[in-house]
């Protein structure tokens, strides 16, 4: 019996060792950097619109850096097929590293989102790099635990990620907390450098295939219309750019049908019409439907409710903890549970939805914790099992692609969700009507709306939710498909 194959427990003891102990530290901080960078940035943000102005724009942070997450997730693969991680690690975490430091150094709100597109390129290829780095730095049977390793970091990342944001706030300046993270990335590559066994594909394994340009280009654009409907907002204008992206948008979906095996997403991969697109439906409609916390909710409870920042970054810490804990504690739940969880989870999340749309616009700051722990523990709930029980749902030959396309489209949902509400906030008056802090009454306003928005969106999610989990079991679909095609 083979080291790939052994049915032996693996101890951490094997994991942390003077060999695969370094490679462990250099994945785990690949994944720091861009899980607690969201966060981070997310709680700074009151502080950053205080000083540098820009309130239009906050939606913009959120964006950006997601397309920038999804474009450099696109290209990691085909890169490390041809290249080995080494040369695209490092210049990943120096793309992160510039990015930082442009924030840093910002004096309006314009140059801050070009530092942010290069952290959302940066980070997301650090990100999606270090995921493929486990498969060729460890042994098979090790990966598992490298895995939960990795997931750990995650939730500790988002965890610590505002709690950092916060303090710098609280005590220095937001402009250190970006140089705190632009050193780390600096450190990183250097790192990464300096090593001589990131792994590299075999030579006969280098060609690789041709990289979307032109289908992510439109994906971008679609994002980026939307997002710019929402600064000024007027009767022609912001209708004319969100029906520009919405074009942009169904370009793309044409454009990826026509690829065949070199696309991105599975087939119909937005819609009610199959489980599969009924899954990324889902994940789409509430990934949008929740970002507005991480975007405006340290804004509203500093202004409105007068709270530290550092209470607000406690907050948002407290999502992603309940998130963790949930996820920890029904992580070994069967197969058979999956459609239970899932619905039970994402009826959660469009429970806490709905709670904040009040507790973020009227109070108290304990209501709006524990919706955002709602929410928390509701994704936590259903996620893993969205992931097992859609790739258990995809045909042959395209699990991977399916496997790959979940965390593509939560991305979209993020950038996508965050135009959103740019639009609703800046149509509410966030910014104020005669400079950037606009009167109590107008805020509150301004705060319901944001979240009522959302559930729309949500509603379409359980929707789609639904038609995802009454999808026969795999197990009953291969026996239908062995009825329908005869047995061997």
């Amino acid at each position: 019996m083979t080291a790939g194959t052994g049915s032996a427990a693996v101890r951490w003891r094997e994991v942390f060792t003077r060999v695969y102990g370094p490679s462990l530290a250099l994945v785990c901080l690949g994944v720091w950097l861009h899980a607690a960078d969201a966060l981070l940035v997310s709680t700074m943000m009151p502080a950053i619109v205080a000083e540098i102005g820009g309130i239009r724009l906050i939606a913009w942070t959120v964006a950006l850096y997601e397309i920038g997450s999804i474009v450099a997730g696109a290209a990691s693969g085909l890169l490390a097929l041809r290249l080995g991680t080494r040369r695209p690690m490092t210049a990943a975490a120096c793309l992160f590293a510039a990015g930082c430091a442009l924030s840093a150094l910002a004096p309006e709100m314009w140059v801050l989102l070009a530092g942010r597109l290069l952290q959302g390129l940066g980070g997301g290829g650090l990100m999606a790099l270090s995921f493929v780095s486990v498969g060729l730095l460890f042994p098979r049977r090790l990966v598992a635990r490298v895995m939960g390793a990795v997931s750990t970091i995650w939730a500790v990342s988002a965890f610590l990620g505002p709690l950092i944001g916060g303090l710098f706030v609280e005590f220095a300046t937001w402009r250190l907390g970006f140089w705190f993270f632009a050193v780390q990335a600096v450190l990183l590559a250097l790192w990464i450098a300096a090593r001589g066994d990131s792994g590299k594909r075999p030579a006969e394994q280098t060609a690789g295939g041709r990289f979307p340009v032109f289908r992510l280009l439109w994906l971008s654009a679609g994002v980026v219309s939307v997002a710019y409907a929402g600064i000024e907002i007027t009767a022609l204008r912001t209708p004319a750019f969100v029906a520009l992206g919405v074009a942009c948008f169904i370009v793309f979906l044409r454009l990826e049908a026509a690829r065949g095996g070199s696309r991105l997403l599975p087939q119909r991969p937005i819609g009610l019409g199959s489980p599969l697109g009924a899954a990324l439906t889902m994940i789409l409609c509430f990934t949008a439907a929740t970002i507005a916390l991480s975007i405006y909710g340290p804004l509203i409870m500093t202004r409105l409710h007068g709270a530290p920042i550092l209470v607000a970054g406690y907050i948002l810490a407290l999502e992603a903890v309940a998130w963790a804990v949930v996820a920890a504690l029904l992580s070994g739940a069967p197969e058979r549970r999956d459609p239970a969880l899932i619905v039970t989870g994402i009826t959660l999340v469009s429970l806490s939805i709905a709670g904040l749309a009040y507790s973020v616009s009227q109070g108290p700051l304990w209501l709006i914790a524990a919706f955002a722990m709602l929410q928390g523990a509701g994704f936590g709930m259903a996620w893993t099992f969205i992931l097992r029980r859609a790739t258990a749902l995809a045909p042959p030959g395209e699990v991977e692609r399916v496997a790959g396309a979940i965390p593509t489209v939560q991305r979209l949902g993020y950038a996508l969700g965050a135009a959103f509400a740019g639009i609703v906030a800046n149509a509410a008056g966030i910014a104020g009507e005669n400079g950037p802090q606009p009167p109590g009454d107008t805020l509150t306003f301004a705060a319901a709306a944001i979240f009522l928005a959302c559930l729309p969106l949500a509603a379409l999610g359980l929707l789609a939710a639904a038609r995802f989990v009454r999808a026969g079991t795999p197990q009953g679909q291969d026996e239908a498909k062995n009825g329908a095609g005869g047995r061997a």
